[in-house]
């Protein structure tokens, strides 16, 4: 199966997530045999992160969004941990503070996206402003209903730039987000991840149904397309965003630069300092 067209939300489509298995996987993969290829994935991403940091032309950008207990964390720390940190950043986006709020609703955004050469991950997102401002009323809809086609606009044009845009909803069920809660509430070592919020939130299980509905609907386009992964399964998750990653960098055609310097003059200035080396430990 081609994870790149099963899971990419083609434009003009629109999107009911109750229409979507989030518990779907290949009839032929297992447990097993995924985290095999995860593991060669994995090695695979390192090759290609460390060619773009070496070529410096172009930026990946990748987004997750997800329900609470959806996976964000366990991509970040099992899929995109495989990456070499020196040319890779992580950001979580959390409330905004009150400097960012004296601006538009992009400009903390517009300060944490992609470098050339580097991948930049979102853990949530500019996406906020159109999904919990809407579901709990935190600006008046005519001011959120605006910013899907600001998003748009800032998106094409990072793309533009050189910044490729990957854009993942990590889609799960609500019985297997109470069971996720209900592992972290007997692991000592999660408890920390637990708050109340977490089940009140769930109160607004359609609500934020609809707004993801509408976000992914609107959003996702030629380029970037928005990803509605299955997350029941998180070797599945993990597998198929392994494999679109990778699919997708292998696409840019990414080229390893051309060495700066006469390499045939450092080989000979190298052989004369080994030889060198040599004659003194006969001495």
């Amino acid at each position: 199966m081609n994870y790149l067209e099963e899971f990419r939300i083609k434009p003009g489509v629109k999107v009911r997530l109750k229409d979507l298995d989030p518990a779907f996987t290949d009839k032929n993969k297992k447990k097993k045999s995924a985290i095999h290829k995860i593991i060669k994935l994995q090695q695979r991403m390192d090759e290609l992160q460390f060619q773009l940091y070496s070529e410096q032309k172009r930026s990946l950008l990748i987004i997750l969004h997800a329900l609470d207990a959806g996976g964000k964390d366990g991509i970040v720390r099992h899929v995109i941990g495989s990456m070499n940190p020196q040319g890779c950043r992580v950001f979580g986006f959390k409330q905004p503070s009150s400097e960012e709020l004296a601006h538009d609703f992009l400009w903390r955004i517009e300060h944490a996206t992609s470098r050339c050469g580097e991948v930049v991950v979102f853990n949530r997102s500019h996406y906020e402003d159109v999904l919990i401002v809407r579901v709990h009323n935190l600006v008046p809809k005519k001011i959120w209903s605006k910013r899907y086609e600001q998003i748009n606009e800032f998106e094409r044009r990072l793309v533009a730039n050189g910044t490729h845009i990957l854009k993942f909803f990590l889609h799960i069920s609500k019985e297997k987000q109470l069971n996720r809660f209900r592992e972290r509430l007997d692991d000592p070592a999660r408890q920390w991840k637990i708050s109340e919020a977490d089940y009140s939130e769930r109160d607004f299980w359609p609500n934020y149904e609809a707004a993801y509905d509408d976000v992914i609907s609107k959003c996702s386009t030629n380029d970037p397309p928005w990803y509605v992964i299955p997350s029941d399964h998180k070797w599945f998750r993990n597998l198929a965003i392994s494999k679109i990653i990778v699919g997708t960098m292998e696409k840019l055609g990414i080229e390893t630069p051309e060495p700066i310097v006469n390499i045939d003059e450092i080989r000979r200035k190298y052989h004369e300092a080994k030889v060198e080396e040599e004659k003194q430990d006969l001495k």
